[in-house]
């Protein structure tokens, strides 16, 4: 598996063995499988391998599902069949609260819709962000449209209503139970194509992924944004609209 460096994962908080989104992290983990090895591996393994690494733990935690084929070679690159599975369980992840420092990376990760194992890129642009002063780096492709950032989807605000950029990336579980819970919590939303026109635009952002329900954006490029924590509320609200599901 570290030699041929092929494989996916999916990084989820569990509380009290549960998980909120879990059915995204198995549907994740599904296509994963299929795209990457051509064979899916059962829920019911999953689930057995998840809660094995839970056994003694409880509270809050994080755990990781990692799937992998080591037929996968870089002499054998075709190889296909039902992945192995690694789970590892470790400390929770602490929300981000404070405001972040984004700045703008030309960078795409390769198959944007898999959260695969490939993190040169990503780490690489990561650094380069915080070589510049920032705390963390916002994605824009070769066309000059935002797509995502490094570990995390970004979401703007425009006139109260939310708005997700259209663009190649990974369909996160923190941006997927915040969409489902938005109706309740009065906010609408819209995806479109955000372009560097737009992106100037937009005074309030903030960022999401499975162990960040909300964190505003305070600075994109220098520029400051405003951050409204009733709006961060709103949002962890929505999300909060999902209950954990029992793993």
């Amino acid at each position: 598996m570290l030699l041929s460096n092929y494989g996916a994962f999916t990084s989820m908080q569990v509380e009290d063995g549960a998980v909120r989104g879990l059915d995204l992290h198995l549907e994740r983990l599904k296509h994963e499988a299929l795209d990457l090895f051509g064979v899916a591996v059962p829920e019911a393994r999953l689930r057995q391998r998840m809660r094995s690494a839970l056994a003694g733990r409880k509270g809050r935690c994080s755990l990781r599902v990692q799937l992998f084929l080591e037929a996968v070679t870089l002499r054998t690159p075709g190889a296909q069949g039902e992945p192995s599975v690694l789970v590892v369980a470790s400390n929770p992840a602490a929300p981000l609260r404070d405001p972040l420092r984004l700045r703008t990376v030309t960078y795409a990760r390769e198959a944007p819709h898999l959260k695969h194992v490939g993190t040169f890129g990503l780490m690489r642009a990561r650094r380069a962000a915080a070589e510049a002063g920032a705390d963390d780096a916002l994605f824009v492709g070769a066309d000059g449209v935002i797509s995502e950032g490094s570990i995390w989807n970004i979401g703007f605000v425009e006139d109260g209503r939310i708005i997700w950029p259209l663009a190649p990336m990974l369909a996160g579980t923190g941006q997927a139970l915040i969409r489902r819970g938005l109706d309740g919590v009065g906010l609408a939303e819209e995806i479109r194509a955000v372009d560097g026109k737009a992106l100037a635009s937009f005074r309030q952002a903030f960022i999401c992924n499975s162990a960040t329900p909300a964190c505003p954006v305070g600075n994109i490029d220098g520029r400051s944004l405003d951050v409204d924590p009733v709006l961060m509320d709103r949002l962890e609200a929505a999300w909060a609209t999902n209950a954990p599901q029992p793993i």
